[in-house]
């Protein structure tokens, strides 16, 4: 039987102060490039006309675009820039929450990606995080933990969403066994 301790209620009003927030936007510095495109398809034998082919793309989409699968690749922060951004930590909405919880581990459970609008070449994009869902604590096969879903939205710099890349974690404390 639960009983609804203090760590409880903590736990519950930490996430709905953070529930829908937004967190850790950023504004990448790539553009989106047609050479980039092609380097990303011949990697993984995508043989799409659609993106190899400008004048194909004009006649299907109306401009040439990057490959849907692509989208979090015009995101990554180089390892190392001039301008540091100490925030550039993937997923860090996910680290904020292990700590938060008090729970040393974690791994991504569940992932889904879901288009909107095209990511066109000659296009920047930005993106935030935010907390869409916390379980409550649960006893699962890699010990004591909860579940936790956190939305990365991802649009152009026109405000237009082309995507929203949806993580469900599971932050754990590892069964101790007692041998």
């Amino acid at each position: 039987m639960i009983t609804n301790t203090k760590e409880q209620q903590s736990s519950q009003s930490i996430v709905a102060d953070m529930m829908g927030k937004k967190y850790y936007e950023f504004e990448s510095d790539i553009v989106v490039d047609s050479t980039s495109i092609r380097s990303i398809c011949a990697a993984s034998y995508n043989v799409n006309p659609l993106f190899w082919d400008e004048s194909v793309a004009e006649a299907i989409v109306g401009a040439c675009i990057a490959p849907p699968s692509s989208v979090s690749a015009w995101l990554r922060p180089h390892f190392w820039s001039p301008t540091v951004n100490d925030n550039a930590r993937a997923l860090k909405l996910h680290f904020d929450l292990k700590e938060r919880f008090g729970v040393p581990e974690g791994v991504m459970v569940d992932n889904e990606l879901t288009m909107f609008t095209p990511v066109r070449t000659g296009e920047r994009l930005r993106t935030y995080q935010t907390l869409r869902s916390v379980s409550e604590e649960k006893q699962v096969k890699l010990g004591l933990g909860r579940f936790w879903v956190i939305d990365v939205v991802i649009e152009n710099l026109a405000g237009e969403r082309c995507a929203i890349d949806r993580y469900t974690g599971l932050g754990y404390r590892k069964i101790q066994n007692d041998e």
